[in-house]
Order: structure tokens, then sequence, then C-alpha cells
């Protein structure tokens, strides 16, 4: 029986269950077959770059500033070598922002690119710690029955073979998203004095490693069905017209067993006996998918949208003598009219918000200044009498977000009359660092009787002004 012949309401009543779960409740473990093909290729390659990427980019420096930093606790970002501070956190708040809309617009798009091509979560399970089990544990069929016989020694060397792999994989990966955080100086300096000496780190570390231990050696598949919020909200961007992994059910039902009679009927260049369809019901889809599904369902929360499915759909058409794309990447609309309708007014609806953020980051990182500075009065002090008139000390904080060395002098605009006393003395400040001091600002003539007044100061490097800064004086007059 094919997927026509089902009535709708026991033909949609898969989308009531889980594959991974049995009707009792129990967890059905999926024992998924390794494809082979175009897609299978490319998203290695894709996998192997982003790999790469993330193991290396925390050891990686430019201009002294770790390439890729998300150091929270200290609120210290550097993204691909450019260094972002705590007062450049709205531009932090964007991206974002604009990251989340981009996911957005891919899904309505071309479906969950982002779950089967470049989250970390598939990439991990899907090219490392699964294909570490195809190696130690065999097949899907001999992983099968040796997790249900008995614990024998052949049982037993290779399981503990394999999760001790995976526990090592794990800690170096923890290692690794803790360099992301505190920064890979420290790491390797916490490593070099030993883990005795920083117990506040290597407790988080031991626990984030059991943690992605328990997700990829176990949990797998359920972190994207049950965790992960992206399955959830995708329902409510896809539609008819999103391109995504589909199976064409106008070329494939009825679907059934390839026999003699098909063979001689494809031969002559007739359609199968009985009106049956391309679709051989050989199952091979179902067998490579990670989550358990069957494609020919239609479209389900649990499918990530790996390609594993076309690869082994088009592997069995070419045995068969058929084309391939009886399942590819298309649309329900494009399926069931032979036309693609992508640019809908919804997609350009979300197209024009993209826009409008992406065109806001780049101005607002263009415009971004590279010297921040910042001048208070010193807190719990008023003014204070001296020979030469009446003086207000001064705290400055001064952010050099560029990776030049900048000498600095403070010159007093408004009033012009006004003298400026260090009191620690710093005139340059280094790439990507904070000078922190403090000085006196005292105005000759000036009685202390007057209220505040607003004094303009110059901050100049190399003679040219580089940033005006306008604070309060109390006690002074014009």
């Amino acid at each position: 029986m094919s997927i026509i012949d089902v009535p709708i309401e026991d033909h949609e009543s898969y989308r009531n269950e889980l594959a991974s779960i049995a009707i009792d409740g129990k967890r059905k473990w999926i024992y998924a077959r390794q494809p082979k093909g175009k897609y299978t290729r490319s998203r290695a390659i894709v996998a192997t770059i982003l790999l790469a990427f993330l193991a290396i980019s925390p050891f990686v420096k430019v201009h002294g500033h770790q390439f890729m930093l998300l150091n929270i606790m200290e609120r210290q970002f550097v993204f691909f070598g450019l260094p972002f501070w705590p007062n450049d956190f709205y531009l932090v708040a964007l991206v974002f922002i604009t990251i989340v809309i981009t996911l957005v617009v891919s899904t309505a798009i071309v479906g969950r690119i982002w779950c089967g091509w470049l989250c970390p979560q598939t990439i991990f399970l899907e090219f490392i710690f699964r294909r570490i089990e195809w190696w130690i544990d065999g097949t899907p069929v001999q992983q099968a029955q040796r997790h249900n016989g008995p614990w024998n020694a052949d049982r037993i060397w290779r399981t503990g073979l394999k999760q001790s792999i995976f526990f090592l994989i794990s800690f170096a990966i923890a290692n690794i998203f803790l360099a992301y955080l505190i920064s890979s100086d420290k790491l390797l300096l916490y490593i070099t004095e030993g883990p005795a000496h920083h117990a506040s780190v290597l407790i988080p570390l031991v626990a984030f490693t059991f943690v992605f231990y328990a997700v990829f050696a176990r949990f797998r598949e359920q972190a994207c069905l049950i965790v992960c919020p992206y399955g959830r909200y995708m329902s409510s961007l896809v539609d008819d017209n999103t391109i995504t992994v589909t199976y064409d059910t106008t070329r494939g039902e009825h679907r059934g067993k390839f026999t003699k009679a098909d063979k001689d009927a494809w031969s002559a260049g007739q359609s199968r006996p009985e009106g049956k369809g391309d679709c051989v019901d050989c199952h091979q889809c179902v067998t490579v998918c990670p989550t358990g599904i069957d494609i020919r369902n239609g479209i389900q929360l649990e499918c990530v949208a790996c390609t594993a499915c076309i690869d082994a759909c088009d592997e069995v058409m070419v045995k068969v003598g058929r084309p391939k794309g009886l399942i590819r990447y298309t649309s329900a609309t494009a399926v069931k009219q032979s036309i693609a309708k992508v640019f809908t007014t919804r997609i350009k609806a979300y197209v024009a918000v993209w826009v409008v953020l992406m065109s806001a980051v780049v101005v607002l990182f263009s415009m971004r200044e590279m010297l921040d500075v910042l001048v208070l009065r010193q807190e719990g002090t008023t003014w204070v009498k001296t020979p030469e008139g009446v003086a207000n000390f001064y705290r400055m904080q001064i952010i050099n977000k560029s990776d030049d060395e900048l000498p600095v002098e403070i010159v007093a605009v408004q009033p012009a009359n006004a003298i400026i006393t260090p009191i620690e003395k710093f005139d340059v400040v280094h790439g990507g660092h904070i000078a922190k001091g403090r000085f006196i600002i005292t105005i000759p003539g000036a009685d202390g009787t007057h209220g505040a007044m607003p004094i303009t100061l110059s901050i100049r490097s190399k003679g040219k002004e580089v940033k005006s800064v306008t604070t309060s004086f109390i006690g002074g007059s014009l």
C-alpha cells in the first residue's frame, strides 16, 4: 500500500509520534547506515572546513587579538580579530539579531540548511562520533545484533574502546569551547600550571565534558528533536514554496517492490505495470536517516535536511535504470505544479527586513570610533582652593580600539585658560588596550562661589584632535 492509498487520518498519524520513540515511550535506538554520494561528499568538505575553523580560531592571533573570543564574564568579545568593548555591546546585539533573521530568511527559502550542513551538533555527531562508531562497531546490522546480544568479550572491548574515544573527544571539545570563553592564553597557562591551581575552571570543564559526552554518546538526535527550539519555530517558517529535501510523490507513487516485470517495462521505455511509480519501496532512504524518519511521508519535525536520503535514493535509481532526483531539493509546489514559487510576498518581506538590518550593521561598523574617551569628576569630591585658583579632580578612561599605539595629550578648549595637571601621567595608549588616569583642572581667578559649569577638553594625538569631551566643573565661572 502506498502513501496515496492510505486514508488522510492514517497518513498523518506519523506526525503524532517520533520515529525514535516507541509507542510505549521507550527509546528506539537509531542505527543509521553510512550514506554515499555527492551530497555526503559536499557535506564532508563543509564539515572539515568548519571543524578546522572551530579548532584553530581560538589559537590564531590577529594584531595581538584572539581571532574569536566570547568572554561573557569579562565582557570581552573578538570577532574575526576585531575586538568589541563593553560600550560596543549594541553592535554585538545587532549582529546577533541579524544572524537570527538570517536563519529565518534562509529557513523560509531553503529549509533547515543550518541543521543539515552547519550545525555543530550535526557535524560532530555525523562526521566524528558516528564515523567512529561505524569504524569500531561495524554496520548498522552488526551494531544492532551486538547491542541486543550478550555482554561477551567482543562487545566489551568494542564498547570500552568506543566510549573511551568518545570521552576523550568530548574533553577536547570542552577545552576548545573553554578557549573561546576565557581565551587560549589563559587556557594554556592553566594547563601549564596544573589543574590543582585552577579548580574553579577545572570543575566546569569536567562538567561540560560529561555534557558533551552524554549528548553525542547517548542523547544524540534527541537534542535536535526535544531540546533545540529551531525545529519548533521552523514549522512557522516553512510552507509549500520552501525548497527543502522533498520526495516527489507525483513521480514516485504508487510505490512497489522492484520486479522483473518492472525491469522489462523500463527497459522497453514503458511505465511500470499496475500503475506503479518510480519508488521501488527499498527503504534505503529510511535506513540512512539519522533521525529514523521516512521522508516519503512528507516534511517532518525530525528532518534535519541532511540529504542522506537523496544520496541513498539516487544510488538506487541508478541501479534500476531510472533518473535521479526522486528525492531532491525542491518544493511541494514545484512537485505538484512543476513551477517553483520562491520569492513570495512573505519572503520579500523577510528579505527587506534582513537588508535593513545588514545595512544598519554596515553603517554602524563604518561609523565605529576607534578611540573612546570617558572623563568624569572624581567621586566624592567638589572643589578645592589653590594659589592658582579653583581646582577639580577628574578621572579619565581611554579605550584604543585600533591596533596602533597612539600618543595622547589633553588640552583645555573652553575655558582656554584652564590648567591641566596630571596626577597619574600617561601619554601613550597601546593598541587594543584601556588606559586610565587622573588629573586636576584648575581655573585661575575662580573663587569657588559659582555653581557647575561646562568645560570642554580636546583629546589630541600627533597634533590632531581625535575626540572632544565635555564635562562639568564646580566652583568656576566663564
